[in-house]
């Protein structure tokens, strides 16, 4: 039973974890400009945050879901912001700098880390996700109870570092055909999409998003 609660959590950070957006195409744009393990490490702390998603919606914690609701307009600002200004950044980065960097040992893992692990927090509406893959999948804290929960969503934020273990050794693979001018023109695609999706978000603001069915 463990093990069946641990492989479906596997399953459902699997699923919530494929879809690209700005997390992921910044996975992948650190994979290219930087190394496989700045790509990897980046997507942990997407999978961290998810975790903590996770755990919100499982335990159904109603005071951090009301926070989310009263404050959801507030929050889908400052995240848009935040991804808009992360786009910037990279679109005005230079790949032959971060290449020297590569070579001279000057990669930041931690920084790597903590950068995903905060964009991807400023985006609660992932929450929604989890409800709905746990509702799917049958799982609640009144049935499940707190160990076994905690199972299953151990089980979640390993298939979330699978994916990113995955797709960024795939993306690795391919890295080294890429040239400096060529890092420059992904710079450049990718800080333009990921500054798209950021104004998207501050853009939609306005939606109105159901976080009132979450409370129970």
């Amino acid at each position: 039973m463990v093990v069946s609660l641990f492989i479906r959590g596997i399953l459902i950070g699997l699923v919530a974890s494929i879809p690209l957006g700005p997390v992921g195409v910044l996975c992948i744009q650190r994979t290219l400009s930087r190394n496989q393990r700045s790509g990897f490490v980046s997507g942990l702390g997407a999978a961290s945050a998810d975790m903590i998603f996770a755990s919100i919606a499982f335990f159904s914690l109603s005071f951090v879901l009301s926070f989310i609701r009263d404050n959801m307009t507030v929050i889908k600002v400052v995240g848009g912001m935040c991804v808009m200004l992360v786009g910037v950044s990279i679109f005005m980065s230079n790949p032959v700098v971060q290449i020297r960097r590569n070579r001279a040992g000057r990669s930041n893992l931690w920084q790597d880390f903590i950068s995903l692990f905060f964009i991807t927090l400023a985006n609660p509406a992932f929450i929604l996700i989890f409800i709905a893959l746990f509702a799917t999948f049958g799982f609640s804290e009144q049935a499940l109870g707190m160990g076994r929960g905690m199972v299953m969503i151990g089980g979640l934020f390993c298939g979330g570092a699978t994916w990113w273990l995955v797709l960024t050794s795939v993306v690795g693979l391919l890295r080294g055909r890429f040239r400096p001018r060529h890092l420059l023109w992904i710079n450049r695609i990718t800080g333009t999409a990921i500054v798209v999706l950021g104004a998207a978000t501050v853009l939609l603001m306005f939606v109105n998003t159901p976080v009132d069915g979450l409370l129970h």
